[in-house]
């Protein structure tokens, strides 16, 4: 009796973290919003930084860039973004590509 309740219990906890996934997935439009828009703008349209909107990256391209950095690139894209994680980064890419 005791390993069908363990059994159970593995399954609750196992289905309950299964379901939960999508609640953690990356946001790219919040990361691009609290990270990127003071500079490219809200739209990408370009402010300090410039336009992404329509850009030519890949988005590829785009996540090694916010992962790396670019020696040729000002701060903040020198050494990539700080605290960015790989899925921030992939998310944040397709956001950003998304901009029409």
């Amino acid at each position: 009796m005791k390993l069908t309740h363990l059994l159970v219990l593995f399954l609750i906890v196992t289905m309950t973290a299964a379901l939960a996934v999508p609640a953690f997935a990356a946001d790219g439009a919040a990361t691009y919003k609290a990270k990127c828009a003071m500079c490219h703008g809200p739209e990408g349209q370009g402010k300090i930084g410039p336009a992404l909107k329509g850009t030519s990256l890949s988005a590829d391209d785009i996540v090694a860039l916010l992962t790396n950095g670019n020696d040729a690139k000002k701060a903040p894209h020198k050494k990539g973004i700080s605290g960015l994680s790989a899925d921030d980064a992939k998310a944040t890419a397709e956001f950003v590509k998304s901009l029409k």
